[in-house]
């Protein structure tokens, strides 16, 4: 009876790791148009331009479409870089239900390294030379600027007085987690510097989410690893998805290639190429997961049911719905989002056909990771898009682009 009992729960976690099928034409997809993918993906490998790619779509909840190029096998772990921002965003939202915090509450509440903080200025004097000041910061920084990337914090940061970049000398690098200090000092040192914008007034990609996942460590008591585990990942059988991998998993870690002068990609010599290999000692939030083609697709399948999945709920569905919302309305944006997309709590949102120039519906909602990797949530067509790679930095994002319009342009019911 034991054995019978360890077997059915080996089988449940090897299941759960793939969602069920479907033929393309019952779930409204065109077969002959979804093949062009793979056209164009062959094209990609066989000209050099990507040494390998998985791509998985699914549609009311069954997998349609789901294929691996080049290298890529459908297990290959990849390095998600800022697909790990939504992951951060489910687990804050997991104790925003649970009564921990408010969305409009100062991080300072929780965080008092982020008490009095200042903004940077510049301006220029009659010679035309340049003066680099701070003013003090308006208003607090909220709970909801870190969600929606309007904390002032971005990656760059702003200069100091001598005019050198101000993060310069703090030793932290986006996606870097391999120093010698964890996240609370990480985030201890970015509250000594000034921000780049006025707390709540401009949409600056950057920092926000790692001080977020931070804030998940604080309120929960948990490491960062530790939360996601226990709360996200294991519930919903994402076996393969952490900070970094495991011994017995290297052969099935992607390599990474960069993009090489003239074209093409050649082996990247990054310290990432290696680093994934081993614990950080720094989690962030924001850029340091790894995960696979099924364990993703397992993640915004939970979201695109509004929380749940077999039978398992990780988030109440109106907390999904705010999560999916655009909350920057008409504020400016400064850098990381595309023209005319609204932003909610760590997505991008499409505000509707015409209004980019993207193919999609009106509410989906997506972002993607710096080696290019990409997802999106269709809740109007009850759609689900992954497409995976590693081509550190990615400049060239035509390939993840394809893989989307493609998909939308298969849809025939």
């Amino acid at each position: 009876m034991r054995i019978l009992l360890v077997f059915c729960l080996v089988a449940s976690l090897v299941s759960g790791a793939s969602l069920p099928t479907a033929a393309p034409e019952q779930a409204g997809f065109s077969r002959d148009r979804l093949n062009r993918i793979n056209t164009v993906m062959r094209e990609h490998i066989a000209a050099g331009r990507l040494n390998g790619a998985s791509g998985l779509i699914a549609r009311n909840g069954k997998v349609i479409f789901r294929e691996t190029w080049g290298e890529y096998k459908p297990d290959t772990i990849v390095r998600m870089y800022s697909m790990t921002k939504a992951i951060t965003g489910v687990a804050a939202m997991i104790l925003y239900e649970e009564g921990k915090f408010s969305l409009t509450d100062p991080v300072s509440k929780y965080l008092p390294e982020f008490t009095k903080m200042s903004v940077a200025q510049e301006s220029f004097d009659a010679a035309g030379k340049r003066t680099y000041y701070t003013v003090p910061a308006d208003h607090p920084i909220t709970v909801r600027d870190l969600f929606r990337h309007t904390s002032g914090l971005d990656y760059a940061g702003p200069k100091d007085e001598n005019g050198e970049p101000a993060y310069k000398k703090l030793g932290i690098e986006g996606g870097n987690g391999w120093v010698s200090f964890d996240l609370a000092e990480a985030v201890r040192r970015l509250a000594t510097v000034p921000l780049n914008h006025q707390p709540g007034t401009t949409f600056h990609y950057g920092f926000s989410i790692d001080v977020l996942g931070r804030l998940v460590e604080v309120l929960s008591g948990k490491p960062l690893d530790q939360f996601f585990e226990e709360r996200i990942f294991r519930p919903l059988g994402m076996n393969d998805t952490a900070f970094f991998v495991p011994e017995e998993k290297w052969s099935r870690l992607a390599v990474l290639y960069t993009p090489k002068k003239g074209g093409g990609i050649e082996r990247s010599t990054a310290p990432a190429q290696e680093n994934y290999k081993k614990k950080p000692t720094l989690l962030l939030g924001g850029a340091g997961s790894v995960s696979t083609l099924d364990d993703y697709a397992r993640f915004v399948t939970m979201l695109l049911n509004d929380g749940e999945l077999d039978g398992v709920r990780i988030l109440g569905r109106k907390s999904v719905e705010l999560m999916r919302s655009d909350h920057l309305g008409t504020l400016p944006r400064a850098a990381g989002l595309a023209e005319g997309y609204g932003f909610g709590l760590t997505f991008a949102v499409n505000p509707g056909p015409g209004k980019t120039p993207n193919v999609g519906s009106e509410g989906e909602y997506f972002w993607g990771g710096a080696a290019g990797t990409s997802f999106w949530i269709d809740p109007k067509e009850h759609m689900i898009g992954v497409f995976l790679i590693n081509v550190l930095p990615s400049n060239d994002t035509v390939a993840a682009g394809q893989f989307k319009r493609i998909a939308y342009e298969a849809l025939v019911d």
